[in-house]
């Protein structure tokens, strides 16, 4: 037999070989609990790792410092349910020795996720919250706090039920000790839990310092938590300081191609153009005399003479603007005869001065040449919207004679004021310099800003969008308010320069491959010396693959248990028609595909691949449904 073995072990083909490898690489690793038994835990814990065939062992260095107990709690129930005694031991430098112990200071009638509850010992009346913390030394501690600010809390103490310490020793005792571990790892990054182990009343934990072999516990490695972004610029300014980087990114295999940075921007440029008295009024026809009334006001005075036979004149003035939403009044202000004369807007009879009104198209009732002196009408008379509906005419149809006032010896006149408001005239256009760059085959949009929102990032969008602005341009005399989607975009190109540092690959040969062979034959075509080309074909075919599982299978559980979920309003049971619910499990199954139900649970999924996804969905919307419900006051607490 012995003679035999070695020919057995020669007689193994690659492929028995590479399955035996695998089958022993997937009893340490094929399942998440594998993974963490014989790797992570103890790789964390200073313990030895066997590698997959178990021949050798080492001991990895993962850790600065590492300790296998480095936080103990140990609780002790009292009469009334509550804890009345939490005791806290801990490994503060990681040196394998306890250097720190303490008790908490209040019974704990509830735990939170980050705190405790302690009430009246036995009842529920009384209570006050409190946080974990740590202090400036680095030792545990509770903080008071409102209750919103705790998650997760449910009640332990007899109010809720009978021995629900003892009863649930062990989940107990992982959500005190995961609150406190939860303080001390924010408050010191550094510090790594590999494992929890719970021993009758007592939990304890394995701990290391895994990040960044550092005595100081404000690590700059930390900040990029708070702000990912500037890891970006902390590795360009490394990589610039790093002489080795700089040789390799400028050595032909790390440029390949060149490539130039190329930025532009599109800007929208808004500009003014002064707009005067003139650039928004024309006036024209049978005007007198033009004098300024005021600021942006002009007077037009129009005049025509009379006679006492035949049918009075008309004297019309025409008015037009160009921009009517700068017009800010049009009126005719004054109307004065010897002896009549009729105002007109369009055509249109408006008003009159003479010894009595002259609102017909026929002649004025009354005397003409008359000497009793000029006639005065100073009511004004509004025609701004005509104007600002376009060319209006102004008119003043004359009857007089004889020895009348001294202008003229027969005369009417209309006395009309426009006001504008000058102001300016906007010019916008886009001015884009980045046409060209976008319209090059060998340029490519490697960032973008828009006003100064990144849109584009390393060539990828970030999928951020600007709201449209709205800005204000130009000053006191002149301002105007646009909105637009954008003002300004920056933009940088990467262009490829061809500086013939290498070749283009010639990948004629692959895409023959992948486009010709089928899953049975291998066609190929190699590159004479000639120039030519040789096509071939053979068959082909992989070893079988054999099967895996398709997920990790897992179990569902669940077991009963008393509602004892605290909120500010009290015990959630105590609201309830039925105090008792469920807590559900998951366990991962084992390669015998048993469910591993601990005690007093119910399986209510076998093994297999379970898809709660419709589950979770359902409750987080009702949990957002339930939320929209909610009414929040800024009332103190």
């Amino acid at each position: 037999m012995s003679a035999a073995l070695p020919c057995l072990a020669s007689a193994q083909t690659v492929e028995d070989r590479a399955r035996a490898a695998a089958e022993a690489a997937r009893a340490k690793s094929g399942d998440s609990e594998a993974i963490l038994e014989n790797y992570i835990n103890p790789g964390l814990s200073g313990q030895p790792i066997a590698t997959v065939d178990k021949s050798r062992t080492f001991t990895p260095n993962l850790a600065c410092q590492k300790t296998a107990n480095f936080l103990e709690l140990l609780v002790q129930p009292g009469a009334g349910g509550d804890i009345t005694t939490v005791r806290i031991a801990r490994d503060k430098d990681i040196d394998g020795t306890f250097d720190s112990v303490s008790t908490l200071p209040v019974p704990v009638s509830g735990i939170c996720a980050n705190g405790v509850i302690s009430c009246q010992p036995g009842s529920w009346t009384g209570c006050r919250t409190f946080q974990w913390d740590v202090d400036s030394g680095g030792d545990l501690k509770l903080s008071e706090v409102e209750m919103p600010e705790l998650a997760g809390c449910y009640c332990i103490n007899n109010s809720c039920g009978a021995n629900l310490v003892m009863g649930n020793l062990p989940s107990v005792l992982k959500d005190l000790g995961g609150g406190a571990i939860g303080a001390l790892s924010t408050h010191d990054p550094r510090i790594g839990v590999a494992d929890a182990r719970v021993n009758g009343p007592l939990i304890q934990y394995v701990g290391a310092q895994s990040t960044a072999c550092s005595p100081d516990p404000a690590l700059p490695q930390t900040a990029y938590r708070a702000n990912p972004t500037t890891i970006q610029g902390d590795a360009f300014a490394a990589s610039e300081a790093n002489s080795l980087f700089q040789s390799l990114a400028g050595s032909p295999a790390g440029t390949g191609r060149a490539e130039q940075v190329r930025a532009c921007t599109i800007e929208r440029e808004i500009s003014f153009l002064p707009l005067t008295y003139d650039d928004i009024v024309s006036a024209s026809g049978a005007i007198y005399s033009v004098r300024d009334c005021g600021e942006g006001c002009r007077r037009y005075r129009i005049i025509g003479d009379g006679n006492c036979s035949g049918s009075p004149p008309i004297f019309t003035a025409s008015f037009a603007v160009s921009d009517p939403a700068k017009l800010v009044s049009a009126r005719i202000v004054e109307m004065g005869a010897d002896d009549w004369v009729q105002g007109r807007i369009n055509g249109r009879i408006v008003g009159s001065a003479g010894p009595r009104p002259w609102l017909t198209i026929g002649l004025p009732s009354g005397d003409c040449r008359t000497d009793g002196g000029a006639a005065r009408n100073y009511t004004s008379y509004d025609f701004t919207a005509d104007l600002r509906a376009g060319p209006t005419s102004v008119s003043a149809r004359v009857r007089g004679g004889g020895g009348g006032a001294p202008l003229t010896t027969q005369w009417g006149l209309v006395d009309v004021d426009i006001r504008v408001s000058p102001g300016c005239e906007p010019r916008e256009r886009l001015v884009d310099l980045c046409s060209g760059y976008g319209a090059d085959p060998k340029c490519r949009l490697d960032s973008e800003s828009v006003d100064t929102v990144q849109t584009f990032h390393n060539g990828v969008g970030t999928g951020l969008r600007p709201l449209p602005q709205t800005r204000l341009f130009g000053t006191d005399s002149c301002t105007i308010q646009l909105t637009r989607d954008f003002f300004r975009r920056e933009r940088t190109y990467k262009c490829v320069v061809d500086n013939g540092v290498l070749p283009e690959p010639d990948l004629s040969r692959g895409a023959y491959i992948i486009d010709h062979s089928t899953e049975t034959m291998l066609a190929d075509r190699v590159r004479t010396t000639d120039g030519g080309t040789v096509a071939s074909t053979r068959p082909f075919a992989l070893p079988d693959r054999g099967s895996v599982p398709r997920c990790e299978a897992i179990c569902k559980t669940r077991a009963p248990k008393v509602n004892s979920d605290a909120a500010p309003d009290g015990i959630v049971g105590a609201k309830q028609t039925n105090p008792t619910g469920w807590d559900t499990f998951y366990h991962a199954c084992a390669s015998d595909n048993v469910c591993p139900a601990g005690p007093g649970e119910q399986i209510v999924s076998a093994c297999g691949c379970l898809d709660d996804f419709p589950e979770a969905v359902v409750m987080m919307q009702t949990v957002r449904l339930a939320g929209a419900d909610l009414a929040c006051t800024a009332t103190a607490r």
